[in-house]
Formats: structure tokens, sequence, C-alpha cells
């Protein structure tokens, strides 16, 4: 089992241990049946919210091995598994749904044949499905006095299974500041102090919703004891304050201003069915613009069964007019006549009692425990206190905004939060996104005396960048590029994560089913049915990387350039005896990898894609480089080497901006290099590669080339006159689908017929046409 010792996380042979891995998967966030969708406006479906199974979320046991097999390939060895509290206890309080349990015991237990850990994460977003998001059952609100159905016409929510399929991108964390979900979470995490009026069954309702909670997700611990690749259970995804803190009830408290954003007092009074002008805003260019202040909830219908509970509770009432009025402005902000600190007060009582809990069947478990999300600067942010859970885990989430917001990517633009400013230029954007990592760094550091680890529990990137683009043209370099600054940034304070998602029933029509978002690096339409462990992957040049999976020191530095494909690390040896073990994917390195060392010995897998390093004792400082293998030798020029052999070569070339004055004939598809030949040949809206009468690879309509046999990914694609160069072109693509060299038809012809000759030279004449015929 993994311990923690300050801000590393250990084995069993006191190796540091970097986790990197996936979340898994975006889908669970709603039922399989009926169909949980969040397109899906089957809305008597949707509220009848006690007859629902999650059982089949992720993916269906059948398609385990699939998924599994998949997974470890990719290097993704630890898995933030997404369980809501809805999945468990739909069907009323105390009711456990055991089919689903036993599903994932079963799940979980297949995940030990393909050495996977999991970290069992209990995820919400804005409390419900209800709210717009995911996690708690429906008869949470119901206890609480709110009726479902209501929510979206008087403001207290916004819906995508009401608002339909316009639903703005990123309107769901808006949420976060509306009746709803502000009610819910400053009822469970301070209704004792906050709503003392209000009980359930004889106990504050911050009790009633907390006990459930807990012992919802220590049944799920309780299924899962005997597993030992159960190593981690989180206390809560992003979690929120709700109101709790506030000073002022008069101003709208959220970052993202995007909708209907009403104040909490106005969400009060339109909840109780009192009309309300609230500023509406829209994303634009120059970012969220305000375009009025129209009536809400104009027909006054109300959302609670029995009157506010917030009127109940004394903050608000009737003014000699009959006009709403707030009568305790700092209600949220004092308790007691003390002023209120969410995180010590409420927060982290919280997290020492989940802990306690899921601890009483996982004793050795790790509690990986994450902060308030989408919260302005004035707000209180979380910093780990100096007496928290042992075995902790920071585990706070990082997205570059920029992209997160506008779909797109620029490698020389970034947006700093904190400062509010943009960052120009590629090495400040790379540097201002791994400044905001850093940041979560810091704030896991109470004192000199108490550091915990750093896990990044989310990070990733929209697929569906530029309109879906990509998934038109196949040409994912945007995507890349995005994911490649992100993990850049990710280690360079040497971080472990899991990414944001892998999503099985992902298509590019509906994205991850839920809330409009596409993140998942997974998709069944991308998909082309050649056999491949990769196959549906997206933008797996980025992904895919290598990185030290124990180290048997202290890491001091650890990067990947992904033009190159060269990896480096450097760590500091400790008392450690084991082996240092780095996972080398295949993928990167097809034909091999040189490694040097500083010191020691090293001992390649290609089978297990580990590469593992017996250092020197005596020295202290240990360095490692991995580079790409050196061309392959003749005999291995064949079939589907060919084409990644043919990108290597084509890249040291240089482009000659102006090759007007060469006079020589460009040849027209399809055309034949002799000795041996090479065919690219274009038939129809269909162009293929054939070497020595052996088809190696097609594509269609411009989209990413489809490997024919199992042969490695590869494109030679033809770019007409209206291209990006302004006349015909010529982009080869390589085996991780990267752009490695672009020229014009007349010199790419040229360049083929001096490669396919010196390949003759090295394998010499051709044998009695043993490799087939040449296509018609």
């Amino acid at each position: 089992m993994l311990r923690t010792q300050s801000r590393f996380i250990l084995d069993d042979h006191h190796r540091v241990t970097l986790l990197r891995g996936i979340n898994l998967g975006g889908s669970s966030k709603v039922p399989t049946t009926p169909n949980g969708s969040t397109y899906n406006r089957n809305l008597d479906e949707f509220y009848n919210h006690r007859s629902v199974s999650f059982v089949g979320r992720p993916f269906p046991l059948a398609e385990a091995k699939e998924h599994f097999t998949r997974l470890k390939a990719w290097g993704f060895f630890f898995i933030r598994f997404v369980v809501t509290w809805e999945a468990i206890e739909h069907a009323g309080p105390g009711i456990y749904d055991q089919a689903y349990l036993d599903y994932i015991f079963e799940l979980i237990q297949l995940g030990q044949t393909y050495d996977l850990v999991f970290w069992m994460d209990p995820h919400q977003d804005v409390w419900s499905r209800w709210t717009g998001g995911s996690g708690a059952p429906g008869w949470t609100l119901e206890v609480a006095g709110f009726k479902l159905r209501e929510l979206s016409e008087a403001g207290a929510a916004v819906v995508h299974q009401v608002y339909g399929d316009t639903y703005p991108h990123l309107m769901w964390p808006t949420n976060y500041a509306k009746l709803a979900c502000a009610t819910m979470f400053t009822l469970f995490f301070a209704g004792a102090d906050l709503a003392p009026l209000t009980t359930v069954d004889a106990v504050s309702i911050q009790e009633y919703l907390q006990s459930h909670y807990c012992n919802a997700f220590t049944e799920l611990a309780k299924t899962l004891a005997s597993l030992p690749n159960v190593i981690a259970f989180g206390a809560m995804n992003e979690p929120s304050m709700g109101w709790i803190g506030l000073k002022d009830l008069h101003t709208y408290p959220f970052l993202l201003t995007m909708g209907q954003c009403p104040t909490p007092a106005q969400s009060m009074f339109l909840g109780a069915g009192v009309s309300q002008k609230v500023p509406l805003y829209q994303q634009s260019v120059a970012g969220f613009k305000m375009l009025g202040r129209p009536l809400v909830n104009p027909k006054g219908v109300t959302v609670w069964e029995d009157g506010c509970l917030w009127r109940r509770n004394g903050v608000w009432g009737l003014d000699a007019s009959g006009n709403p009025k707030i009568l305790h402005p700092k209600h949220f902000a004092v308790v007691r006549h003390r002023p209120v600190k969410f995180y010590p007060d409420y927060f982290m009582p919280f997290v020492e009692r989940m802990a306690k809990a899921v601890r009483t069947a996982l004793p050795r478990c790790l509690i990986f425990v994450e902060g308030v999300a989408f919260m302005p600067d004035d707000a209180p942010h979380f910093v780990w206190p100096q007496n928290g859970p042992i075995n902790a885990v920071f585990a706070d989430h990082w997205y570059d905004p920029l992209a997160l917001a506008t779909k797109s990517f620029r490698k020389w633009l970034a947006y700093d939060l904190h400062r509010k400013r943009p960052a120009l230029g590629s090495q400040k954007a790379q540097e201002s996104r791994a400044e905001a990592v850093a940041t979560i760094v810091k704030r896991a550091k109470s004192s000199k005396h108490t550091h915990v680890p750093v896990v990044v529990g989310e990070c990733g990137i929209p697929f569906d960048m530029a309109e879906k683009k990509a998934y038109r043209t196949g040409n994912f370099t945007e995507q890349i590029a995005a994911l490649d600054a992100s993990m850049r940034a990710l280690e360079s304070s040497g971080v472990g994560f899991t990414l944001w998602n892998y999503t099985s029933d992902n298509t590019n029509s509906q994205g991850d089913h839920w809330n409009a978002e596409d993140l998942s690096i997974f998709s069944r339409d991308q998909c082309t049915g050649n056999g491949t462990v990769n196959d549906g992957g997206r933008a797996l040049a980025a992904i895919v990387r290598p990185y030290a999976r124990y180290l048997a020191g202290v890491p001091l530095s650890q990067k990947f350039d992904i033009s190159k494909r060269v990896f480096e690390c450097v760590f500091r040896h400790t008392a450690v005896e084991a082996p240092t073990v780095f996972f080398i994917p295949n993928y990167q390195y097809p034909r091999g990898y040189t490694c040097a060392v500083s010191d020691g010995t090293v001992t390649q897998d290609r089978v297990k894609q580990t590469l593992t390093y017996h250092h020197t004792p005596g020295m202290q400082d240990h360095s490692l480089v991995i580079r790409d293998a050196t061309p392959i030798p003749s005999s291995s020029l064949t079939g589907s080497n060919l084409i990644q052999q043919l990108c290597a070569d084509l890249s040291s070339v240089e482009f000659d901006e102006d090759d007007s004055s060469d006079n020589e004939t460009i040849p027209e598809m399809p055309h034949t290099y002799a000795n041996p030949p090479l065919t690219i040949s274009n038939h129809g809206p269909t162009v293929s590669c054939t070497h020595k009468g052996q088809l190696i690879a097609t594509h269609s309509d411009h989209s990413i080339i489809h490997p024919v046999q199992g042969h490695s990914m590869a494109e030679v694609r033809e770019i007409p006159a209206s291209g990006p160069l302004g006349r015909t072109c010529v982009v080869v693509f390589d085996a991780a689908g990267l752009p490695r060299f672009k020229l014009r038809k007349r010199r790419f012809h040229r360049e083929i017929r001096i490669l396919t000759s010196t390949l003759q030279t090295l394998e010499g004449p051709p044998r009695n046409n043993s490799f087939g015929s040449e296509p018609n």
C-alpha cells in the first residue's frame, strides 16, 4: 500500500511514487437506465429520480478488457473512479443499490489483472442532476423542501434537460450561485448553525445529509474492502461553500458571470415566487457582456413545498408594503458573534468525518481532498491545515482557463486568473500555466513543518475545438498542442495528475453525455476498426508520454519534448535500494529508443513498456535521457515501417519557399516510384499508399489515415491549391498524427525519388518480384 511522507507518496520500497492516470468516466455522472444523458429531454424520466440504475457506468463488464487494456497501454495505471451518491442511494434514504455495488466490485476486481489501482471519487457537480450537475440523490432536495419540477422556471437552477440543445458552454457552473445548489451546500456543511429551525427526523438537516452521505460511501468502501487495488478515497469532488461566509447578500458572489446572475437575496425572493429583474450576461470576444435585466419568474412560481426555508430561519421577510426585505444581512457571515470561516469551521470537520468513516473498511487508504472551485479571488482559498488527516493528498483541479473557456488554443497566449491579465508570448504563456500549477503545490504547504503531496485531480481540454473541426478533418494538431502545454505545466511542478477524462461511450455529436461537455481522450467515433489498442484515441501524441512511475529518490526535474521525442529525468538518490522504474510507451518509440544515463545500468522491457534503472549508490544525483532510436536498418524497411521512415527522412528537408524556377513536371496521382516500388494513388476521395504491392494504408476525405492489417498510423495528405501555402502542397503526418513536414507537391515527389533510390541501394536489386505486383 501507499503512504505519504511530507510532499511525497511512497510505495512499500520507500520509492517516490508519481501517480499518473485518468478519470473514469465522464458519463458516470448520469444513469444508464433510463437514458440519463443530459441531452435527453424526456422530463418524466428525468424527474422519476428514485427508479434509476447506474450499472454499466463507466462501461459494461463485457467491455472491461478492451478499455482496461487500452488504459494500461497508454500508461494510465491510476484510475480516479467516478461514483455519485445518487448511484448508490437513489431509491431513498438508507436504501442502497446492491446491484450497482456488486457491479463496481466486479469491475475493479478485473482491474487487478491490468495492474490498475483505484481512487474512489465521490463525485458531484453543483449538487445534483436537478440543479444542473450530478451527485446527490433527488430526495435530498425534497427533504429540504424543494419541488424539483419548479426549480428551472423560478431561476433556482439552469438545467440542460430543460434548457435544450442550445445549452451554452460552461453554463452549468453558474448553478453554484443559484438558490437550489447554494442552499443545499449551505445546509450540508453548516445547516446546524445557519438553518437551526430546519430538521429532519429530529436531527439538524446538516447531520441528516452528512450522515447519509458518509454512510453511503462507507457502504461502498465495505464492498471494496477485500480489493488491494483500491488505494484511495476522495472526500468530495469540487465542494462548494454555498453562501457560507457571505457578507453581502446583494452582490453576485461567483467567478463566472453567464446567463441569469441573481444575487443571493434575489435568489431567495425568486424561489418564494417574487419576480425579480436579474442581470443577464452573455459570453463575447471581449469577455462577459451584460445584455440587460429581464424579469425572471414572471408567473410567480414557488420552489418550496411549505414556504421558504430561509424565511423561516429569519434571513428575510416582508416590509410594511409587503415587499421582500433582507432582515439579517450578516446571517451567513457571523455565527454566535464570531466571523464564519468555512474551511476550519465546517469543511475540515466534514473531511475528518468522511476519512474516519471510509477507513473503518479501508484503514490504509489515502484520503484525497480538494478545495472549493470557481470562486473569486476575494473568497477564502483552501490552504492545507497543520492538523489535517494523516495519509492525505491535496487534489485540487487545474484547467488551462483560456483553452477551456474558448475551446481554442494558442501556444503564445494564456490567461492569468490571479492577476486578471493575459500572458503573451510562447514562453510567458507557458510560464503562466506552470505558475498556476505551482500555486496548487504552495497551497498544500501550511508551514515549513507541514507539506502534503499533490495529485491534480482533474486537468484536460475540450476536444470539440474550433466547432468540432478535427472531427471533420481528422487533424487533432490543435488539441495535441493544447494538451502538451497542459501536461508540461503539470510536469514542471513534479505533481501527479489524473486527466479528465475517458468516456467509453463518447460520440462526436453528444460528447461525454453530460452538459454538452466533450473532454474524453477516447471516442467510438474516432475508431477506425484497425484492431489496435490505440484505435479511438484522441491526441495521443500528447497524452501517451514517458514518465517516472517509481523513483529511488527525490524528483528534481522531468520533461518530455513532444517534437523531438526526448525524455529527460533528474532525481536525487535517497537511501532506497529498489530500482527506479519508468513508463516508456511504444507509441512514442515504435522503432525503439536509446537511453543515456549518468551512471548505473538500465533494462528495457518493450512488452511491459518499462525501463528499470539501477543507479550507482555512491552518486547523489542521477540523470536519464531517452531518445528515439536511430534510423532502422534496411532489412526492416518494409511494409508498415516505410511510411514511418519516410516521415523521419522528410522531416530533415529544408522547405523551399519559392521553387517556381524548378521546371520539373509535377506527376499526377496515381504515381509509382520503382525499385523499391512505393505507390501513392488517388481513387476518388480515397488515397492509398502501397509498398511492393502491399497496401499499407488508406485515408478518405482528408481524414486521419486508416492503417491496414495492423500497420502503424501515418498519413501523406495532399492539400489543394486553396490550402495554407496558397498552392498545391503535400503534408506528411507521422505515426502519432503530428505534421512532420510540408512542401510543394513537386518537391515532395523529388524527395520520394531520392528516398526510394536510397532504399534500392540498401536493399539491392529486386528479387523475382517476391513482394507481389503493382496494382493497376
